[in-house]
């Protein structure tokens, strides 16, 4: 398809461009020429690969002095042009973190994205309500503002004595940042230095009769120990660790970070993602674009000694690389692979199990559910959720307004959205599901049934009951009351409790609606009769 015999055999990057020249993918080569041909010569790629070259164009390279700078070069030109082949992190859970401003009088706060602004982050937090809780007593402690701008006035929160109020001059920069320092080795896990120093001041105060000085420094050391060692910040070691493992599955990468600061856990992320060649090293760049690499990456899987420099281009310093085969840090890959288990293969396991229950021929990979909602027979709505090997795919949630139903009848409209929903799948020949689930009983899943009957579809389809939460199947006289503490029935509840809030929202949101286009009309003047 293309001439690769004029390609260099040099460093760099190349993009692949469709008919529209949109860039679709970006990619980082030591040989670009052995690279870029291997598309074209290859016969084994996986489906997303053939995709990608059934939908190439044109190739364009940009060449480098190194690999190193090629995966530079390709990290911005993915972050510039958002391809639509390279993996996209978009979904992955984003965690907060705390940030302290650099301004005169630093302010504290929460920060999505770090490198926005002038600010030094501590993160990310798993737990909001752990990120709140060490932010509030951090406040608390060391009475450092929150307001974006300074006020002309005390506010309330200086009242409290959780603010020290530099707005008013109630504490000058030296001091304030004093404090600042002070918070900052806290969030660090610093507290045993901060411990010492708090207490050398303590008793140079109380040697000076500065008793009330003292007493401040006191309650200050109290807490700090007291947060200490609920978190145990205590932390034996220095440095500073990423733990990254994966597994894949039926086509599917699912990858977790562990995050390690001074030798303990202090969180953890999960990505999943289209298996495909090269995805460990392109997630690597990708996920430290945004990001300081710690002081050492302990990884399952080797990596190039391209990834290694790049990885200390974006510290400043050398990031070591460890595969451990026994040992503590050995421990820590074996924890990551048990959590791997427990995050993405659980998801397996209860579609399993909802297969056994339900006794179908095979696993309900894909599982539709539908509910419908309205007041008093307004804002008549419907809803259908999907849930795609376990977790919600709402990339392919659908709303519907009723619309040849008037009032209250929740069979006929089950009927409607069914048959709008399975009517134009057919039309596009799109996937259909393993399994469909109405929220209702046998009412409810006998419209439902007739119209996939009168459509031609054989999809198994159950209804859930919400009072007793019984389970009706089709041709079975008497409800089927499943294991209260299995996972198929907790399965099934938690995809009709998402349908059910997909359509409450949509309700409300159509009710929203009426009400301010009620109000936004003009109203008939009425003229007063003469007396």
């Amino acid at each position: 398809m293309f001439d690769t015999a004029t390609l260099p055999g040099t460093p760099g990057c190349y993009l692949f461009l469709d008919n529209g020249g949109t860039i679709i993918y970006v990619g980082k080569a030591k040989n670009l020429k052995k690279r870029v041909s291997s598309y074209f010569q290859k016969k084994d790629h996986d489906p997303k690969t053939r995709s990608l070259v059934a939908a190439i164009a044109r190739v364009s390279v940009m060449v480098t002095n190194t690999e190193t700078e090629a995966l530079l070069l390709e990290n911005n030109l993915i972050k510039k042009h958002q391809p639509k082949y390279n993996i996209d992190l978009k979904d992955a859970k984003r965690y907060a973190y705390i940030e302290l401003t650099r301004e005169p009088f630093p302010r504290i706060g929460i920060a999505r994205r770090t490198g926005i602004g002038e600010a030094t982050y501590f993160g990310p937090f798993v737990s909001a309500a752990e990120r709140d809780a060490l932010i509030h007593i951090v406040r608390k402690i060391f009475h450092l503002r929150s307001c974006r701008r300074l006020p002309k006035r005390a506010c309330l929160r200086h009242h409290m004595h959780t603010c020290s109020a530099p707005c008013i001059g109630a504490i000058g920069e030296e001091e304030y940042h004093l404090q600042v320092e002070r918070a900052a080795a806290l969030l660090k896990g610093k507290s045993s230095e901060l411990l010492i120093s708090l207490r050398e001041e303590m008793a140079g105060y109380s040697s000076r009769e500065e008793y009330e000085k003292a007493l401040a420094l006191r309650n200050q050391i109290a807490a700090v120990s007291h947060l200490a060692e609920r978190q145990h910040v205590e932390r034996p070691k220095e440095t500073d660790q990423d733990v990254i493992g994966y597994t894949v599955s039926d086509d599917k990468v699912y990858l977790m970070v562990f995050s390690v600061e001074k030798g303990l856990l202090a969180g953890k992320q999960e990505y999943s993602f289209d298996n495909r060649e090269d995805f460990f090293e392109e997630f690597l760049v990708q996920y430290y674009a945004d990001r300081v690499p710690p002081s050492e990456l302990i990884l399952s899987h080797e990596v190039g000694e391209a990834m290694a420099g790049y990885l200390t281009e974006r510290k400043g310093k050398t990031v070591q690389v460890t595969l451990p085969k026994i040992g503590e840090k050995k421990k820590l890959l074996d924890l990551v692979e048990m959590n791997l288990q427990h995050a993405f293969l659980k998801n397996e396991l209860k579609v399993k199990d909802l297969q056994a229950s339900l006794g179908l021929a095979d696993p309900p990979e894909v599982i539709e559910c539908f509910d419908i909602s309205h007041l008093s027979g307004t804002a008549m709505v419907g809803s259908m959720v999907q849930f795609r090997n376990g977790i919600p795919d709402k990339r392919n949630y659908r709303r519907y307004k009723i619309k040849t139903v008037e009032g209250i009848d929740d069979f006929a409209s089950i009927a409607e959205v069914v048959k709008r929903r399975y009517d134009r799948l057919l039309r596009e020949e799109a996937e259909m599901p393993g399994l469909i689930i109405i929220d209702g009983g046998k009412g409810q899943l006998s419209a439902a049934g007739n119209t996939l009957l009168n459509l031609d579809l054989t999809i198994p389809v159950i209804a859930i009951a919400k009072r007793k939460e019984e389970v009706f199947v089709p041709g079975e006289m008497l409800s089927r009351r499943l294991d209260e503490k299995g996972m198929a029935l907790h399965y099934i509840q938690e995809i009709r409790n998402e349908a059910h809030r997909f359509a409450i929202a949509y309700n409300r949101l159509l009710r929203k609606k009426t009400l301010v286009t009620d109000h936004s009309k003009p109203k008939k003047s009425r003229k007063k009769k003469g007396t």
